[in-house]
């Protein structure tokens, strides 16, 4: 591809008609070619691939380039420390968070997902469009609101 012919129009177009990239090629050589052109001939690695192991993957003999790489999610982003960080977060509510959670009528151990639905279904339940107009529940739905914004300001919810 470095040497360079120098052709007049008429021998160039002769020329280009019968290159072809693919010339000697098998046909599995194209498909891999075409696939990998998609991801502009980058290696990938499906998702999990390079994840981080366990002190037993890590110390076993079938270890791989990626096994020894380890974080720690502080932010509880991925499910297992999620989990770990919500039994944390669970030991050490403060009153205002207890109080917040009284407002919704939860007990101290409910879900993210738990306090979230309770959130829906109050809002629901006392927004003065879903009353008729009845602005007689505007109250409690402050109470709601507020409770639940504590909670998310908090890191709670």
């Amino acid at each position: 591809m470095d040497e360079r012919h120098w052709l007049c129009r008429l021998h160039l177009r002769e020329h280009n008609a019968h290159w072809d990239y693919f010339a000697g090629m098998s046909h599995e050589a194209i498909e891999r070619f075409c696939l990998d052109a998609i991801t502009g001939h980058r290696p990938t690695w499906p998702l999990g691939k390079r994840a981080a192991g366990t002190r037993e993957e890590q110390d076993s003999p079938k270890r791989t380039a990626y096994s020894s790489y380890h974080f720690d999610d502080g932010f509880a982003v991925f499910e297992e420390a999620a989990e770990a960080a919500q039994a944390r977060r669970r030991s050490r509510l403060t009153k205002a968070q207890l109080d917040a959670l009284a407002v919704l009528n939860l007990e101290e151990n409910a879900t993210l997902h738990e306090i979230k639905a309770r959130y829906k279904e109050l809002v629901k339940r006392f927004h003065p469009d879903a009353n008729g107009g009845n602005r007689g529940t505007e109250e409690r739905l402050r109470q709601v609101i507020k409770a639940y914004g504590h909670l998310r300001a908090t890191g709670f919810a």
